[in-house]
């Protein structure tokens, strides 16, 4: 072969192309030698199950393809069932107490400082005379009097001397004997349908309740069906006459009221006239609360007194005194002065809820014998009550009510 022939590319030159290239760059001269070759063009693949022994290229591993993921499931939303919201709780209305219940809870103080002393007293121990002295002292203690004390000690030492007596037969005889005090005086207010208005004075020291009480009143005299007026005649307490205003308000009874100052005596006069002429059933007079130590006080009081007569000679057809049990034995100085300068016709002993010494109604029996209308163990309408002897005294000596 001449050596001008070009040289016979050989199959590895054909199939990469690398040879020719080199040498055509070696002999250009003043080639620049930083020049990036030119990219081969392409040749065409030849099968590599055409090369034979070493010539033949190792088998080209292929990529395994890619696990195919099926698409997530997506569950549809569980709709929850509707919540019903729940009903919104409403308290049952608490179950009204028997009156028998608000009395005993009433006197729970009194009846708890009697029958605990008695139960102390007599549990294994002999009657003599030192423990008949001793009762003696639980029952004054509570303010049931000297005289009713040592009547029901006589009493319980009938027959019984040197025995040893049974606490709860102790308990008996105390009912026994505080209820036969009391039955002459358990009397109800009598509302006399003939007189209209029906004319009740209402009277009593300062704080015993005596506001509050006409309102109570107004509200049973209304629950009866009777026409009601009040008279707003405490003209010393502001209080007193807004207070009167939302009795009114509450029962329906229509007020009379002047302003704080006036005169008692000719607001009571102005009301007994339009209780008159309206035709009202029960006119309910307020006045101010007055020690009974006052003169001054008490002779305005026996002035509202003769004021009403001048228009009514038998007014009023009542008047009541509002005590407040809290004050024991003074209970019976009030008594007394108020009676003499109003004609106290009967009583109204209030907050009997408040005190250990609600014995003192027995000793205002005993001594006065006025009749007691009704009595207050509370402050809700509910709570002040026409007066039962019975049930009185078997509240206060610890026992159940009667069958």
């Amino acid at each position: 072969m001449s050596e001008t022939q070009p040289k016979k590319r050989g199959f590895f030159s054909r199939l990469f192309g690398g040879e020719d290239e080199q040498a055509k760059l070696a002999e250009q001269p003043g080639a620049p030698a930083t020049q990036a070759p030119p990219e081969p063009e392409p040749e065409a693949l030849i099968a590599p199950d055409l090369l034979m022994g070493e010539a033949a290229p190792l088998p080209i591993a292929m990529p395994e393809p890619a696990p195919v993921q099926a698409p997530p499931v997506i569950a549809p939303p569980v709709m929850a069932p509707p919540v019903t919201p729940p009903a919104p709780v409403v308290a049952a209305p608490e179950p009204k107490r028997s009156w028998w219940r608000r009395l005993t809870e009433g006197l729970s103080r009194t009846s708890s400082a009697l029958t605990t002393g008695i139960t102390d007293l007599f549990t294994k121990r002999r009657l003599d005379a030192g423990t008949l002295e001793d009762l003696e002292d639980i029952l004054i203690q509570a303010d049931l009097g000297l005289a009713t004390s040592a009547r029901i000690a006589k009493a319980v030492g009938e027959g019984r001397y040197d025995k040893q007596i049974d606490p709860a037969e102790v308990k008996a005889i105390l009912a026994r004997e505080v209820e036969a005090i009391l039955t002459p005086v358990a009397l109800p207010l009598a509302i006399d349908a003939t007189k209209k208005p029906f004319v009740i004075l209402m009277v009593g020291v300062n704080g015993s309740g005596k506001t509050t009480t006409i309102g109570k009143l107004a509200a049973k005299f209304r629950a009866e069906g009777k026409s009601v007026m009040l008279a707003a005649g405490d003209t010393f307490r502001a209080a007193a006459i807004e207070q009167l205003k939302v009795w009114g308000e509450r029962t329906g009874a229509e007020v009379i009221a002047g302003q704080q100052g006036a005169d008692a005596s000719g607001l009571a006069f102005e009301a007994l006239q339009k209780a008159k002429a309206a035709g009202t059933d029960v006119l309910l007079v307020d006045t101010a609360g007055r020690l009974q130590n006052k003169t001054g006080l008490m002779d305005e009081l026996a002035k509202v007194v003769r004021v009403i007569r001048k228009m009514d000679p038998e007014a009023p057809h009542a008047a009541l005194l509002v005590l407040d049990a809290t004050v024991g034995q003074n209970a019976l100085a009030q008594v007394e002065a108020f009676q003499h300068t109003a004609g106290v016709t009967g009583l109204v002993m209030t907050k009997l809820d408040g005190t250990a010494r609600g014995g003192i109604l027995v000793a205002l029996a005993a001594k006065f014998g006025l009749p007691v209308h009704f009595i207050g163990v509370g402050e809700s309408v509910d709570d002040l009550e026409p007066f039962s002897a019975q049930e009185f005294a078997r509240a206060v000596a610890g026992l159940g009510e009667a069958a």
